[in-house]
């Protein structure tokens, strides 16, 4: 039996690379390369019923990055199974895919036995994550587990939802009715609390908590 696969990635030496590993494999059909998700988006939709197994995609790509990728591919036809092969390791990025119900998620700098590993761990119809992403995914989900568990004071809240809101130090001061140095003293108190690194970071704590709309 052969399994059909397509790959997408926007580096040529890459992408030669995988097809010279995979065509060294007798059990897979290459169907289609592309340098971009919309490529493969577009062959999808002209293609409704040709029998995919598997789709390698990066995630940095032009016009449609995978990760957009992977969402349309499983909105679409979830039988087809998806494996992403990237040097990207942010945690929101791989939490995002895996919500998306990705197959599978391999650094680019893996070892050519783990891809095929990676590979025929999916096509069985199992999840294939490597120690480096799963590590990463588990960390980022505890990170987040402990920030939900932090209980803010009212106060806390009125000037976290306050500076996500872009106002300045003065005019939280005036609509709090506080000093200036009061309100400095709580944005330095909740940036250590909720470990973020500046105003961004509790503007995006006030964002998933729903202080503020998007």
């Amino acid at each position: 039996m052969k399994y059909n696969l397509i790959i997408a990635d926007d580096h040529k030496m890459f992408l030669d690379g995988l097809l010279s590993i995979l065509n060294s494999e007798k059990e897979y059909n290459i169907l289609l390369t592309a340098k971009d998700g919309k490529h493969i988006a577009k062959y999808l939709e002209i293609n409704p019923d040709e029998k995919i197994d598997l789709i390698i995609t990066d995630i940095s790509m032009p016009e449609l990055d995978g990760i957009s990728l992977n969402k349309i591919i499983k909105e679409r036809k979830k039988s087809i199974r998806t494996l992403v092969v990237s040097m990207h390791n942010d945690a929101d990025m791989i939490d995002n895919l895996i919500e998306h119900d990705v197959d599978g998620y391999v650094p680019k700098n893996a070892e050519k036995e783990e891809l095929l590993k990676a590979i025929k761990t999916i096509l069985k119809g199992e999840k294939y994550f490597s120690k480096d992403i799963k590590d990463i995914y588990l960390e980022n989900k505890f990170a987040k587990k402990k920030k939900e568990d932090i209980k803010l004071t009212q106060r806390e809240i009125d000037v976290i939802t306050l500076i996500a809101q872009e106002h300045t130090t003065q005019e939280i001061a005036d609509q709090l009715f506080l000093s200036k140095h009061t309100i400095e003293s709580y944005r330095k108190n909740l940036i250590a609390k909720l470990n973020v690194r500046n105003l961004a970071g509790l503007t995006k704590y006030a964002l998933k908590m729903k202080y503020i709309k998007p």
